[in-house]
């Protein structure tokens, strides 16, 4: 690569985003379909290096192409792909600072007991159900806790 050339392309590293698409439309008579200030940069260097060395040779064309034909491309999974791996995709973790289920939790707060059963999918507390061990000690409190420091599971050996 020649010095002017080189310098060019060092010039072009520290262009705005939008310098650099004023650039690539003088180069490839078209707009940009991206912002993206590396990808833009990437593209324009590497007009700027085929112009003054010289682009693909026609065989190199002819292979590329030939490789292409072969392959069905594609930037981006189909929906359907997405739609299918959340469907087999297990439902959330279990947090293993919980205890097993069906085990009863007892926390004495200001001379009384609260007492909460872990259930498969949430708790319970007072008859009704909880997503979270933090909204029932916000709701015991009156402020907000984190619901195993406040039920004090944090600590080993607890629960």
């Amino acid at each position: 690569m020649n010095e002017e050339l080189r310098k060019e392309i060092e010039q072009l590293r520290r262009e705005k985003t939008k310098a650099l698409r004023a650039r690539y439309f003088e180069l490839f008579g078209e707009e940009s379909k991206s912002s993206n200030q590396a990808h833009l940069f990437r593209r324009v260097a590497w007009r700027l290096q085929a112009l003054s060395e010289g682009d693909l040779s026609q065989r190199a064309r002819d292979r590329a192409t030939a490789l292409a034909v072969d392959v069905d491309l594609r930037l981006r999974a189909p929906h359907k792909f997405w739609r299918e791996l959340a469907a087999e995709s297990p439902g959330p973790v279990r947090d293993p600072r919980l205890p097993a289920v069906g085990t009863t939790l007892v926390r004495r707060y200001h001379d009384r007991n609260i007492t909460v059963k872990i259930l498969a999918d949430g708790f319970e507390y007072d008859g009704k159900i909880y997503e979270s061990l933090s909204s029932i000690a916000s709701l015991v409190t009156g402020t907000r806790w984190n619901g195993f420091a406040f039920f004090q599971l944090n600590k080993k050996g607890a629960a």
